[in-house]
């Protein structure tokens, strides 16, 4: 910003963008000038009241365009401009990253086309100004030689003629101020063209400074880029142990939670064990029992069979129960059936009677 300053060049607006030149050969083919994207800027030269699009790839000047007001540029894609540079016999364009860059730039373009105009009309007018001085001085110089002749060969005119005179010289101090300005303008342009001369120099001087600065940093950003790659590989080193260890550490958990399975497993079997050996204890008495309820299931075994002996005869003798049961019921049967003949002839025997007792 110093340089800037001292040269009395600035910048007043800053993207960056792939840039391209035309193919000189084929006029159609676009070629990269950039190999990557790089910083485009818009100048101001208050000197020279002009404009110019700077860019700078490392130590070489790519683009070194003077904005002039019959310059257009173009949008040929969403993200893609271009304009044509008479001076440089080219036509450049550039690749932005977005839409929203590309319709900066633009506007930018015109805004500065804009100016670039009102300060070539303003230059114009100055010029045409010296110009009519310039002219006024060219015509008004033979009169005054050829009044100062007259005034030179003939007195008596000269003397008739005083008024007269009075006005040449009036018209010639105002040549001779026209003529000491145009001087000065001279020497103006003069001096304003050695401060650009200076300032092209000073601007030279600045880029090669740059450039200095560029292959400095490219050195530094280099080794930062080896430190940083030599920090990224210890980092995946250190990963890799740290996911080792997490590895070791779950290997030891798991360790952990099998060995609290294995103890609290050995702790159900001493459980189950001490159990054992108090029912281990008690086996010889149970074995007693057992002696004495298999003696209690014999002799139970015993009565069961005798039991069922009885009930076999008693079976036996229900069942002879019941065939003499039935006989009885046949017998009795058998009987009533003769006990009532014998009512129904005492029945008739009773009336004979009772006939005969009437009778009588």
């Amino acid at each position: 910003m110093k340089v800037y300053k001292e040269i009395r060049e600035q910048p007043i607006f800053t993207t960056r963008a792939h840039v391209f030149q035309i193919d000189p050969n084929t006029k159609k083919n676009w070629m990269p000038a950039s190999k990557q994207a790089v910083t485009v800027s818009y100048f101001y030269d208050v000197t020279r009241n002009s404009y110019r699009i700077i860019s700078v790839d490392g130590a070489k000047v790519i683009i070194n365009s003077t904005i002039t007001p019959n310059m257009t540029f173009t949008k040929t894609s969403q993200k893609f401009g271009q304009w044509a540079d008479s001076r440089a016999n080219t036509v450049f364009g550039l690749g932005f990253s977005s839409e929203q860059q590309l319709t900066k730039f633009a506007e930018k373009f015109q805004e500065v086309k804009e100016a670039a105009k009102i300060a070539k009309d303003k230059t114009q007018e100055k010029i045409e100004t010296s110009s009519n001085h310039s002219q006024e001085s060219g015509r008004e110089t033979p009169s005054s030689t050829q009044a100062s002749s007259v005034n030179g060969t003939d007195d008596e005119k000269a003397s008739h003629a005083g008024p007269a005179d009075t006005h040449l010289k009036s018209e010639n101090d105002k040549l001779k101020i026209a003529l000491t300005q145009s001087a000065a303008n001279v020497k103006k342009w003069e001096i304003e063209l050695q401060t650009l001369r200076e300032s092209n120099a000073r601007l030279t001087t600045a880029l090669q400074e740059s450039a200095a600065s560029v292959e400095q940093w490219k050195r530094q950003f280099s080794v930062c880029r080896d430190e940083n790659d030599r920090l990224r590989n210890k980092i995946d080193e250190l990963e890799e142990q740290c996911s080792e260890i997490n590895r070791e550490k779950e290997k030891n958990t798991q360790l952990k939670r099998r060995i609290e399975e294995l103890e609290a497993e050995l702790r159900e079997k001493e459980t189950e064990l001490k159990d054992l050996r108090k029912q281990s204890e008690i086996i010889p008495q149970l074995m007693s029992e057992c002696e004495y309820v298999s003696e209690k299931l014999e002799a139970a075994e015993r009565d069961n069979q005798n039991l069922e002996d009885k009930v076999r005869s008693l079976k036996t003798d229900i069942e002879e129960s019941k065939y003499r049961q039935r006989h009885l019921k046949v017998e009795l049967k058998s009987f009533l059936e003769v006990l009532d003949g014998k009512i129904d002839d005492l029945h008739d025997f009773r009336r004979g009677l009772s006939k005969l007792g009437t009778d009588n």
